[in-house]
């Protein structure tokens, strides 16, 4: 039997707490809103100034029984009180409180007649009776029932309270429920449903119920209950009393009590908990000790869980009717909330979990709590659920099944993405433990990688390395094989190519041996080999390479429900595609982004490769606002140890956004904090080339000529020969007026034997081709060069070399001499006139399905006026086949005419801006 709580109980601890009495009826603990009237109810308090006008409606409303059902201390009185008092009904509404004296048929039933004489219609109805020792209630159920029976005014008749009431009087309620006049309405407030077999009127739609989760304070509520309580606290403050409290509105009532002329207010919030002097006084009271104590030794060893079973339950108690127990309690509302359907497992309301806790360290020697925490863990690592398992462990002090049993999980955590719980669990381990266990200093050599700290992760790898011939014979293959994920990604993080593929065969190896530690994990560790990989070969500009192998990662990864490491394969392959096409790493970005923002692994360093690159996309495209906006989000994520190569492109993708604003100086400031940050690679890295060769570009534009020219001796004879040095050079040399040697740096670009790192720099090498041939008064060639560098940007949209080199003149006689790119010239001129294109207001939602890379062609086409079979000609395919494209662009955009497929694929960054604005 679960006990309930008794009346009035908020309203005696808050006097007790605030040194005044709780007032009887009609009066006050002197912190009183309105009051419903003499003889009316006495729970007094600010809550009731909260207007909840949904909840007063609903007790007004057409049903004849209004159930208010919930747990001690959720406002159910005061609510009621400021129902009558609202709606005016201190005449018409009898209140009938059922305390311990009122429990039996005889006293019950003389407080709902004397209640009822009360009101003004009941009081010409209803006769008096003198109580006797033989009075019957079914006699006065009886008497009244034909006392009412003429009524025509309407009254209602609340009785707070009820589950104290004892089965007999229950059954008499029952009857005068069912057998009562139309005019006689009923509100029943109780801590926990009873047994009045109101089935029948919810099928009538005669009854309505209001319950806990109706009842909590909502955030707006909060903050109004605590200003009425003169308590004046800052937003932030209130929602985190909020969330400890759950909307419960004794804990907001209680806060709001401890909280006057409380010097701190923030610090109160934090450490508000159920151990709190005015909280653990009145959960104490009113809850824990009225229940018997087979309850109460539940609720106190199953307080160190944060959830628990039925059969947990009866392995901590030795109760094995423990699950009755917790069902019991959470259908009495009893602090106790179910976590899913089944109701097969429960938490406590958050305050009283904590009182639970300490009531427990109270009572419990340390002993006793750490056999429960060793049992729990036990139970927990047999059921698989490890992290619960770890912790248990942690908190028994066990630390060496708390160590074997994180070696264990850790690869499934990480491939998991559970970067933030593998550091929290480490943190519980002491420091000196985590640097003597090698399977342990492994698992803190992978937590420090993720964090970004190479030193920390080598340090920790040099202690597992050498702690691992201590490892018994029996782990020896765990802990080689977390050695060797840790290796790695080491590697991975260095840039260090051939040991990441040293590391990869060889953990490919151990997963393939017939003595294999973990043998289930061999396909998500191939899948993190080639995603690996790849990631590594992007950083050393093997591109081809990287995106075969982070497809074939992904696509693994996908295979096998590792949504991490599909989401990390997503982020680099865009990163890859960057410099192969705009479109598809603008799409492959955004997709990256939501995975990252479905699973909670925004903060994660691959998302913010997926942020870079599309800023650094955006920026080329001139899209500033919305560049700003990813770039400064990555700026958010990464950490101030962030990965090397992380923090150097978002150094890069700063300086190209600024670049394309026209702040030359901050463009260089930010070009030049790659320097020292590509010293800590493990080799030469052809990504630098082109930030250097962009550094030039800043130096020119500020009139910096002779560091240009010094920056540009820097680059020793093999980088020399790369199209992106010798862009740089060539942009020197035209702002010298040296136009020979202009298309001398230029030549090697053009014809393609001078490889080039980025394509969309080769736009940018044939525009300063035709401002060379134009001032070489060659039209000709300049006309053909320009066409050329308008072919090779518009299907990115890559406008920042017209930015960067404006031709305005060049472009309007190009426009006049005929172009395929009409769309674009204007655009430019746009651009070049101010006309730049207006912020977006969101980010819209990308399409369900990605677009093909033939569709993606197609799709560049649409912003021109060219007919189907005249793409057809360009793309040399049949019209036939561009028709079903653009079919299928329909569907996967949402779209039905070609203008609003360009539209929508202009807010989704798979095409340039149009100018003015419109995209």
């Amino acid at each position: 039997m679960i006990a309930a709580v008794g009346p009035g109980a908020l309203d005696r601890t808050a006097g007790r707490v605030a040194g005044r009495g709780a007032g009887g009826p009609g009066g006050g603990s002197g912190l009183a809103g309105r009051s419903a009237g003499a003889g009316r109810p006495g729970k007094e308090g600010w809550a009731s100034t909260v207007a909840r006008p949904g909840l007063l409606g609903r007790l007004g409303g057409r049903a004849r029984v209004t159930v208010v059902t919930a747990p001690a201390g959720s406002g159910k009185t005061v609510l009621l009180r400021s129902w009558i008092s609202e709606a005016a009904l201190s005449g018409r509404a009898a209140w009938v409180p059922v305390g311990r004296a009122e429990r039996g048929p005889q006293h019950f039933w003389l407080a709902v007649l004397g209640a009822l004489r009360q009101t003004a219609p009941g009081s010409a109805l209803v006769q008096p009776l003198t109580a006797a020792p033989d009075t019957d209630g079914w006699a006065i159920t009886e008497r009244l029932l034909t006392d009412l029976a003429p009524l025509a005014d309407r009254i209602w008749l609340v009785v707070d309270d009820v589950h104290e009431l004892d089965p007999e009087a229950l059954r008499q309620l029952e009857l005068l429920v069912m057998r009562a006049p139309p005019q006689l309405r009923f509100v029943l407030a109780a801590r926990h449903d009873v047994r009045l077999g109101l089935h029948g009127l919810r099928l009538e739609g005669e009854l309505a119920e209001i319950r806990t989760d109706d009842l909590r304070f909502s955030l707006a509520e909060a903050a109004e209950l605590f200003a009425a309580a003169a308590v004046e606290l800052p937003a932030a403050t209130v929602a985190v009393l909020h969330e400890r409290t759950e909307g419960w509105a004794a804990g907001l009532r209680l806060a709001a009590l401890s909280l006057a002329g409380h010097p701190d207010p923030g610090r109160f919030a934090a450490e508000f908990t159920g151990s709190e002097r005015t909280v653990a006084d009145y959960l104490l009271a009113e809850v824990l000790e009225r229940q018997p104590d087979q309850v109460r030794r539940l609720l106190l060893r199953t307080s160190i869980l944060e959830r628990v079973n039925g059969e947990l339950a009866s392995l901590l108690t030795g109760d094995q009717g423990a699950e009755r127990v917790l069902l019991d309690l959470e259908a009495a509302s009893a602090f106790v909330v179910p976590l899913d359907a089944s109701r097969s497992w429960f938490r406590y309301h958050h305050l009283f979990a904590g009182l639970l806790r300490l009531e427990l360290r109270r009572t419990a020697s340390p002993d006793e709590v750490a056999a429960l925490h060793g049992a729990a863990a036990d139970w927990f690592a047999r059921h698989g659920y490890p992290v619960e398992a770890i912790r248990h462990a942690q908190a028994a002090q066990d630390w060496g099944l708390a160590a074997g049993l994180l070696a264990d999980h850790w690869p499934g955590l990480y491939l998991d993405g559970q970067a933030a719980i593998i550091r929290e669990l480490l943190a519980g381990f002491p420091v000196e433990t985590r640097a003597a266990d090698a399977e342990l200093a492994a698992v803190a050599a992978g937590d420090e990688l993720t964090q970004g700290s190479l030193e920390a992760a080598e340090r920790y790898l040099g202690l597992a390395e050498r702690a691992s011939a201590s490892v018994p014979d029996g782990r020896q293959g765990q802990a080689q094989l977390l050695l060797g994920i840790v290796r790695l990604l080491l590697a991975r993080q260095r840039g260090d190519l051939p040991a990441v593929a040293e590391a990869a065969e060889r953990l490919q190896g151990m997963t393939e041996a017939p003595e294999a530690a973990q043998p289930a994990l061999g396909e998500e560790l191939r899948a993190l080999a080639l995603i690996s990989l790849g990631i590594t070969e992007y950083w050393t500009t093997r591109f081809a390479e990287a995106m075969q192998h982070l497809d074939q990662g992904r696509a693994l990864a996908h295979r096998i429900g590792r949504p991490y490491l599909e989401f990390t394969g997503l982020a680099y392959q865009a990163a890859a595609e960057f410099f192969q096409s705009f479109a598809v790493a603008t799409e492959h970005s955004r997709l990256s982004i939501e995975l990252a923002e479905q699973h909670g692994w925004t903060d994660d360093p691959a998302a913010s490769i997926a942020c870079i690159t599309l800023g650094t996309v955006l920026a080329w495209q001139e899209r500033l606002e919305q560049a700003d906006a990813w770039v400064q989000r990555a700026g958010r994520t990464l950490r101030a140890e962030a990965q090397t190569t992380q923090r150097m492109l978002l150094a890069h993708a700063r300086g190209v956004l600024e670049l394309a604003r026209g702040q030359d100086a901050e463009a260089l400031a930010a070009f030049r904090a790659v320097e020292p940050l590509a010293g800590q690679l493990a080799g030469p890295n052809l990504l630098i080339l082109g930030m250097r060769a962009f550094q030039i570009q800043a130096q020119v534009r500020l009139g910096q000529t002779e560091d240009a020219e010094q920056a540009l001796a820097e680059f020793d004879d093999h980088d020399r020969d790369f199209g992106e040095p010798r862009v740089a050079t060539a942009v020197l040399r035209l702002t010298q007026g040296d136009p020979h040697a202009v298309t001398a740096a230029l030549a090697p670009v053009l014809d393609g034997s001078a490889p080039m790192i980025c394509p969309p720099w080769l736009a940018q090498a044939f525009l300063l081709e035709a401002i060379t041939r134009d001032a070489l008064a060659d039209e000709g060639a300049a006309g053909r060069a320009l066409e050329r560098a308008l072919d090779l940007a518009e299907p990115g949209g890559a406008l920042l070399p017209f930015l960067l080199h404006p031709v305005s003149g060049l472009l309007e006689r190009q426009a006049r001499r005929g172009t395929a790119h009409a769309v674009m010239i204007a655009e430019i001129l746009g651009l070049l006139a101010g006309n730049r294109p207006a912020a977006m207001t969101g980010r819209p939602r990308l399409p369900a399905e990605p677009l093909s890379g033939s569709e993606l062609r197609v799709l560049r086409y649409l912003p021109t006026n060219l007919s189907a079979p005249e793409i057809a000609g360009e793309l040399y395919v049949s019209p036939n086949t561009v028709r079903t494209h653009i079919r299928s662009l329909y569907a996967k955009l949402g779209t039905h005419q070609r203008a609003e497929t360009v539209t929508r694929a202009r807010d989704l960054g798979l095409l340039a801006p149009s100018a003015g604005g419109a995209r």
